[in-house]
């Protein structure tokens, strides 16, 4: 009891108390700091019927179709190609790749914020190149959630990267030496061999991307602010706007406690079904 009391305390004061208060708040219409009277389902019938919801929801799936594939197709090959490699080119490619993660999020999105500018970014003339004209990327509806979801996967990918990598480590080399000595093609050595290997590691990445993704704010709220037209506006950022600018601890409780239910649900769903498609 004494070995785990450290470790109930802390979980307790930092995830269970908050997620009760939460919950609790999400039946009044307390502000967010203070107490409030209790007014019931009120805050999710209020939910129901607002646009906005509905959009920040949209727009959080979008954000998902946009980032979780992509970023596992790319983590994946960039796995194999520097798994290929040895010595000191290895670990200063891995580097490389690794090192955007690290960077917090404002420096991030202030790097790409300098080079998207409309006036004076380095990637302004790539953009004119193929569209013929510069854009104002992040006041762009149809423009402005694929640029965050790039600059997302350019911010995460590293960690992925790793995960992969540590998969096909794990991979016994016998198994390649035998397929190779029947014949095996190097598709064939990918489809057979480290495709099947690598199904848990990759509905790992999946999972921990769909969660990563729905969670979207910092980017947002960055780059964009949730503009244009709330063309990127997201279920956090009404949060954010809920409780710190307009003072509704308990409607912005009930939108976070939505938010928690669809994490959790599509989340384990995601990780079952990729379970069940990894054992047949």
């Amino acid at each position: 009891m004494t070995l785990i009391a450290p470790f109930v305390l802390i979980f307790g004061l930092v995830f269970l108390y908050p997620m009760i208060r939460v919950v609790e708040l999400s039946f009044t219409n307390a502000p967010l700091i203070g107490s409030g009277e209790w007014v019931g389902l009120e805050n999710y019938r209020q939910l129901l019927t607002d646009n906005l919801f509905y959009t920040s929801l949209k727009n959080n799936g979008y954000f998902v179709l946009l980032t979780v594939i992509p970023t596992t197709v790319i983590a994946l090959a960039i796995a194999i190609a520097v798994n290929r490699l040895s010595g000191r080119m290895q670990a200063l490619v891995l580097a490389t790749f690794f090192l955007p993660y690290i960077l917090p999020v404002s420096v991030v999105t202030q790097i790409w914020a300098w080079m998207l500018d409309f006036q004076f970014g380095i990637l302004q003339p790539v953009i004119e190149y193929f569209v013929g004209e510069p854009v104002a990327v992040f006041k762009q509806p149809a423009w402005v959630m694929p640029t965050i979801a790039v600059v997302t996967i350019w911010w995460t990918n590293g960690f992925n990267v790793l995960l992969f990598i540590a998969g096909l480590r794990n991979i016994p080399k016998e198994l390649y030496e035998a397929a190779s000595l029947d014949g095996a093609s190097r598709r064939q050595l990918f489809m057979k061999v480290t495709w099947p290997l690598l199904w848990p590691v990759t509905a790992l990445v999946m999972t921990l991307q769909l969660i990563l993704q729905l969670k979207l704010f910092d980017q947002v709220y960055l780059l964009s602010g949730g503009g244009p037209f709330n063309s990127s506006y997201v279920l956090l950022m009404m949060v954010y706007r809920e409780a710190f600018q307009l003072n509704n601890g308990g409607y912005a409780s009930a939108v976070a406690l939505v938010l928690f239910v669809v994490i959790m649900v599509v989340s384990v769903l995601q990780f079952q079904l990729l379970r069940m498609g990894g054992r047949k």
